[in-house]
């Protein structure tokens, strides 16, 4: 549905980057609904892509049972709905990803416990 504004808004939007400690990275896990939204998370751009699995990840995502049994090497990611090929030793900011960016990675073969997308 669509929304269209009466008048203009006459203020500064209180989401831009300056307004946060580091730029919010928006990242979902596919077929895990145990987790409705995807996670925001302030995360430096010079951040190794490679580090989401091992270290940002897991304090958001490792007390589901599938976690620990991701094999990073087939995750599919998915930027804006399309799919994507982050280069893992590469930085946040050098695979593209700036603030409010919406990245899910979808993990082949873990679909939730007992496949039940939870």
């Amino acid at each position: 549905m669509s929304v269209k504004a009466l008048k203009p808004y006459n203020f500064p939007a209180k989401d831009v980057r300056e307004n946060f400690p580091a730029p919010l990275l928006f990242i979902g896990w596919e077929d895990h609904l145990m987790f409705g939204a995807p996670v925001a998370l302030p995360l430096p751009p010079d951040t190794p892509f490679g580090a989401l699995g091992t270290a940002v990840l897991p304090a958001t995502y490792g007390y589901h049972p599938d976690f620990a049994r991701i094999d990073w090497s087939k995750v599919e990611w998915l930027k804006s709905g399309k799919p994507w090929q982050p280069d893992a030793t590469k930085s946040l900011a050098e695979n593209g990803l700036k603030h409010k960016d919406v990245i899910r990675f979808r993990t082949p073969g873990l679909n939730g416990i007992n496949g039940s997308c939870n």
